[in-house]
């Protein structure tokens, strides 16, 4: 979710950058293994804590541990999952694609007897799932009559790959063409509207989607996307192009600290405190490699946005401090869409779907429903 803050957090301005810990005077790499931070889940059984203090690198792992949490989820005090929808038919796949990959994917379709009237294809942000709070959020758009399809990118959530690795972005984005065309499809979704939708590094993901599809989506929506990063945050060229070489050497390794940012998220600290309960999020160091390709992506977007012609919905907290709403407002004025709108909802913090009072999160939702509505 917070990756381009990360990216901020490990940059920090041009005058004081420096190389990440663990690197030496003359440059050298020392690796130790990194433990994820460890979750605080205040009143969980000992069943819950000791599943969530198990190694999630690997998908068997992670698949495992939402089993144990997914009875829990439902008690859980937040709107999202409190007041979601009764009656909303759910299907969840594991499904090997073309590249020998196994992903997971889910869907939530309207009641019996509603008409549906299109399909939206979720991208999430980074280091999460579409199996925690998007699940909420899914069942409300899906009871307002779309059928909501969203997949857990490779190396994270329930899918194959070694934890919160992006070992290429554009070979992410891959994936998620190969397997929402796969849905798209499908005779009942085929002639249906399709709509994407994608939230903070999520809305990278989307636009990429759109920019390699740009006939193929009737639509693309916005919350929070990080889509483009400001040089003052960024290392110089000389130090980017270090990491691209250190990156080539150690991928996988966890060089980039990661604050716990959730606080700069969630600006309801009740609801704060249940992202302890997304147990299979990734919220470990940032890996070399995945760095890397997050700062390529969102300079490769901003050279694009011209491209971007797409009936457009943007939806941004004006008091994000994750990802920049000011970058939303240029994406909005640099877009040649002509079919195009920006809701900047003051006083909102990052998370506006997730971490807001419920009826700010209910707004919000009720816009993207509004908008879609409106395009159906």
């Amino acid at each position: 979710m917070a990756a381009i803050s990360q990216l901020q957090r490990v940059a920090g301005p041009r005058r004081a950058w420096a190389p990440p810990p663990g690197t030496g005077r003359r440059g050298s790499v020392t690796v130790a293994a990194a433990r994820a931070p460890l979750r605080r889940l205040e009143g969980a059984s000992e069943e819950l804590r000791a599943a969530a203090a198990q190694s999630l690198d690997w998908a068997p792992a992670r698949r495992r541990v939402r089993d144990v949490f997914a009875p829990v989820l439902p008690t859980l005090d937040h709107c999202l999952f409190k007041m979601a929808p009764k009656g909303i038919k759910m299907e969840e796949n594991l499904e090997i694609n073309s590249k020998g990959v196994e992903i997971f994917w889910k869907s939530w379709l309207p009641r019996e007897g509603t008409a549906t009237k299109a399909a939206l294809f979720f991208c999430h942000g980074y280091g999460d799932t579409c199996t925690f709070f998007f699940e909420g959020i899914a069942k409300r758009i899906a009871a307002a009559g779309y059928a909501v399809y969203a997949m857990d990118y490779p190396c994270f959530g329930l899918s194959y790959g070694l934890h919160g690795y992006i070992a290429s972005f554009d070979g992410m984005v891959d994936h998620v063409i190969e397997q929402y065309a796969r849905i798209r499809g499908r005779a009942d979704v085929r002639e249906l509207p399709h709509f994407l939708l994608g939230q903070s590094m999520g809305g990278a993901v989307a636009l990429k989607v759109h920019l390699k599809q740009p006939k193929e989506w009737d639509g693309v929506l916005l919350v929070a996307p990080m889509c483009k990063i400001s040089e003052d945050v960024t290392p110089p060229v000389p130090v980017l192009k270090a990491l691209s070489m250190l990156s080539c050497l150690l991928p996988e390794a966890k060089l980039f600290p990661q604050k716990d940012i959730g606080d700069l998220g969630f600006r309801d600290p009740v609801k704060r405190k249940l992202c302890e309960y997304n147990a299979i999020s990734y919220n470990d160091q940032m890996r070399l490699r995945t760095a890397v390709e997050l700062l390529k992506a969102t300079k490769d977007i901003e050279s694009q946005l011209e491209k971007i012609c797409s009936p457009l919905l943007i939806l941004h907290g004006a008091a994000d401090q994750v990802t920049d709403p000011h970058v939303s407002e240029f994406l909005y004025e640099k877009s040649s869409t002509q079919d195009k709108t920006l809701k900047l909802y003051e006083g909102a913090y990052h998370s506006i779907l997730e971490g807001e009072p419920d009826d700010r999160i209910s707004t919000a939702i009720n816009d993207i429903i509004s908008w879609l509505d409106s395009h159906c």
